[in-house]
């Protein structure tokens, strides 16, 4: 199926066999391409790119269809990356986080940093945690492959 090129996003580097490799839902999800290209937001004299989600229902391209900046993209990456590796080791903790010790990480971008922790202000963190945990253990196959694929795509970059 062909992305739209006649919406607000303008696609210029596509995917557009994404449900073929949408993790669990391959071959039945409803993300149908992926996208880099001009932002849906640019204003007059300028322009971001962004990534975007394509989905389709079916009958017509969806309104759930999400568009990302680059930046965002990316920080979203080393969210789940940092994510992966504290899981991975928060069996040691009887809650699998440390209820005193909530910050996981502070990585610094753009002279500041983003806080990466547990969400405590979450009232079934302790339920959650333990499900969201078992999901990162479930599909760490798909996620594995993907991140051994981006870094040696970084790799080759020179990063």
């Amino acid at each position: 199926m062909k992305i739209p090129t006649t919406l607000k996003h303008k696609p210029v580097i596509v995917s557009e066999n994404y449900e073929n490799i949408d993790g669990r839902a391959a071959y039945h999800s409803d993300a149908k391409g992926l996208s880099l290209g001009l932002a849906q937001w640019n204003d007059r004299g300028k322009v971001d790119i962004s990534a975007k989600v394509w989905r389709y229902t079916g009958e017509k391209w969806s309104r759930q269809s999400e568009e990302l900046p680059l930046h965002r993209v990316i920080d979203l990456a080393i969210l789940i990356c940092r994510a992966k590796q504290y899981c991975a080791d928060s069996y040691r903790f009887e809650k699998l986080y440390d209820p005193e010790h909530t910050t996981i990480d502070r990585i610094g971008l753009q002279g500041d940093a983003m806080t990466v922790s547990v969400c405590t202000d979450n009232p079934m963190i302790d339920d959650d945690i333990k499900l969201f945990t078992q999901v990162l253990s479930d599909n760490d196959e798909l996620i594995s492959e993907r991140l051994r694929t981006l870094s040696r795509i970084l790799k080759e970059m020179g990063y």
